[in-house]
């Protein structure tokens, strides 16, 4: 491994030089591990950046020290999020282990002061988290839609006072096949995914032949007949069906008020869904990655002339910007059905991090990130070689010559039609994990961003829309980055498994913080019962992803299963007794977490139903469906829409929390 100290030498520079030239340009020379042990960063990691960033611009990462003692990228995260972009809870769950939950238990803002400014008025509101795509009814085509958000909003609202649906990214992927799995590798953020869209939603649908109705039911059929089936979810075969009716809704002409509002909504999205749409175009017909394309194409400031002036391509662009009006419409019906039941907040949409290397916004903007770097995480205890999520990094200094618009763009496209937006991996805005291509993550380092301007972004857009905003900020996040946060009025993140005081044991839920949604898991941690019945050792066992023997492992984890058990019932959630069936515990410890002071809690779906299986185990790429699994039960047998008023377990989680 190279090391910066005990190499004089480094392109005519001394250590010191070196490591005075990265810190000025906003690059940790070093940065403390999850060991709490400093680590030097590589002289070539250093250089190599220094040769992208330059020396000495304050203006793009200003900030590092603030009034209140904030310091910036001084502390690695424990792996924040996974592969490919895929965030990681640290899927040890409940069995933290040593220094790391230690650690973790030190950099609890709840052991700090509340410094929240929040300044929402809805007072304390709880909500489902969902994986939206995995939640079918009985029409969707085989993949939740925006019309069973809709639904799940008005009932979970009208009956049990839900206040917001918090669903994962919908970012838009590839308009061909193969599509991607996960949501936290979209081709754009600034765009939604056509998939979510209900067929039978479009009002050109109803005009129609009778025979060309029959024909979109045929291609429906199959997949509303895997609604009823436990069988993976399949967005190649969902796209090929939508493509083949949309693209005969596309030929049904439209009213003169329908071109009017269409004509409206791409003049407001313009240039955005100009590039967008192009994009799509030409990745219909070379491919969806920029990168390989003909380089009269690859450069997106040439390549709209070469769409307008071919035919066949202008079409194909103009039906991407028809698909991105129709999701608009039918994602702005699903949030104003949320209101109309009596949602505070409704929707609340999730960021990811960053984009595919390949994709729209990297093309339409190349001059905003960085090619030759990807950005990830540091070694730690879970992940000791680091990990690297495959997502070129934000340019600090292009992003400051931008005002950081188009940081603002971004958060106001996603709060289009939304009532709040939770930033996945928020630390990204101060500080971010850069790796050298070709290198192994664990030689990155860390490159500073101004937060006294990409914060401000972000509270500045849920200001405008009336908004909630939350930061994902689980992991060992130094304090002064959660109390910034809080003093911007956005709200922070905690997880029961992660809550344990300084000694390992439960957080009492009165120390935890106020200005946070909290939740039992995320979507990276398996469901309760999983961690009940063994499940998620013999899995992550099976999968290889135990970093110590797995009856060790079984052993911490039902050690910690004990404390939480006594810690519930202390509360007088549980009697006396032995450890209960999982779904008690999971009533219980929704309950537990109904206890705290935060202002919003989120109930997993998942969770509700009884599920076992993660949606996603960081680490494992083709060796476990992540982002495939459809909603389920105990029994893993299909949980439809429909079914859900009449399983007792979500009756009593919803009751948990409202009490």
């Amino acid at each position: 491994m190279f090391a910066v100290l005990g190499n004089p030498d480094h392109g005519g520079m001394t250590d010191s030089e070196l490591i005075r030239r990265a810190e000025n340009a906003g690059i940790a020379a070093s940065y403390e591990n999850w060991r709490h042990d400093l680590v030097e960063v590589p002289a070539e990691t250093l250089r190599a950046i220094l040769d992208v960033l330059g020396d000495d611009a304050p203006d793009a990462t200003s900030g590092a020290r603030g009034a209140a003692g904030e310091q910036e990228g001084s502390v690695a995260g424990p792996s924040e999020r996974g592969v490919a972009g895929e965030q990681e809870g640290s899927v040890a769950g409940p069995s933290e282990r040593g220094a790391v939950g230690e650690r973790r238990a030190r950099t609890t803002p709840a052991a700090h002061s509340e410094r929240t400014q929040w300044t929402g008025t809805h007072g304390r509101q709880w909500g489902f988290t969902v994986q939206l795509y995995s939640i079918r009814s009985r029409d969707s085509w085989g993949h939740g839609d925006l019309h069973d958000l809709a639904e799940l909003a008005q009932w979970s609202a009208t009956e049990y006072g839900a206040g917001f649906v918090l669903v994962n990214p919908l970012h838009a992927v590839e308009p061909v096949p193969p599509i991607s799995a996960s949501p936290y590798l979209p081709m754009t953020r600034l765009f939604t995914s056509p998939l979510y869209l209900r067929v039978e939603d479009i009002p050109e649908y109803w005009l129609l032949s009778e025979a060309e109705h029959e024909a979109i039911q045929l291609l429906a059929a199959p997949l509303k007949y895997a609604n009823t089936t436990a069988d993976l979810i399949d967005r190649n075969e969902v796209w090929t069906a939508k493509r083949a009716a949309l693209e005969l809704l596309y030929n049904v002409p439209m009213t003169a008020a329908r071109q009017e509002i269409f004509a409206a909504y791409r003049a407001e999205r313009d240039p955005d869904l100009r590039l967008w749409s192009a994009w799509c175009a030409l990745a219909e017909q070379h491919g969806p990655d920029w990168r390989r394309w003909p380089a009269e194409v690859a450069d997106s400031s040439r390549a709209e002339a070469a769409v307008s002036n071919d035919p066949v391509l202008a079409r194909s662009a103009d039906f991407h910007a028809w698909l991105q009006w129709l999701t608009d419409e039918q994602l702005a019906a699903a949030q104003a059905t949320a209101k109309r039941a009596g949602m505070a907040h409704g929707i609340i949409h999730d960021l990811a991090v960053g984009v595919h290397p390949g994709g729209a916004d990297a093309w339409a903007h190349p001059e905003l990130l960085v090619p030759g770097f990807s950005v990830g995480a540091p070694p730690d205890s879970f992940n000791q070689l680091g990990q690297d999520w495959g997502q070129p990094p934000w340019h600090p200094r292009h992003l400051a010559a931008a005002g950081y618009e188009p940081l603002a763009n971004l958060f106001g496209a996603t709060l289009r039609h939304g009532g709040g937006l939770r930033v996945d991996h928020v630390m990204g805005l101060m500080r971010l994990w850069w790796i050298p291509a070709g290198q192994s993550a664990d030689l990155g380092a860390y490159v500073r961003y101004n937060h006294r301007a990409s914060v401000p972004a972000l509270a500045e857009a849920a200001a405008n829309t009336g908004a909630v905003a939350i930061g994902e900020d689980l992991g060992t996040v130094d304090p002064w980055i959660s109390d910034y946060l809080a003093s911007q009025g956005i709200l922070g993140t905690m997880m029961l498994w992660f809550a344990t005081d300084p000694n390992g044991g439960p957080l009492p839920p009165a120390r935890w913080r106020t200005g946070c949604m909290a939740t039992v898991g995320t979507h990276d941690v398996p469901p309760v019962s999983a961690f009940v019945s063994g499940d998620q050792v013999t899995v992550r066992a099976r999968l290889g992803l135990l970093n110590i023997p797995e009856e060790r492992e079984r052993a911490e984890s039902e050690a910690a299963l004990a404390r939480w058990h006594a810690a519930v019932q202390a509360e007088g959630l549980l009697p006396a007794g032995p450890l209960p069936t999982p779904a008690e515990f999971t009533v219980a410890l929704y309950g537990y977490v109904a206890k705290t002071p935060a202002l919003l809690i989120g109930i997993s779906l998942a969770d509700a139903v009884g599920e076992t299986r993660a949606q996603n185990i960081p680490g494992t790429s083709d060796e476990y469906p992540n982002w495939q699994i459809p909603l389920c039960d105990a029994d893993q047998q299909p949980v439809l829409l429909e079914d859900l008023p009449a399983i007792g377990l979500v009756r009593d989680v919803c009751q948990a929390v409202r009490s």
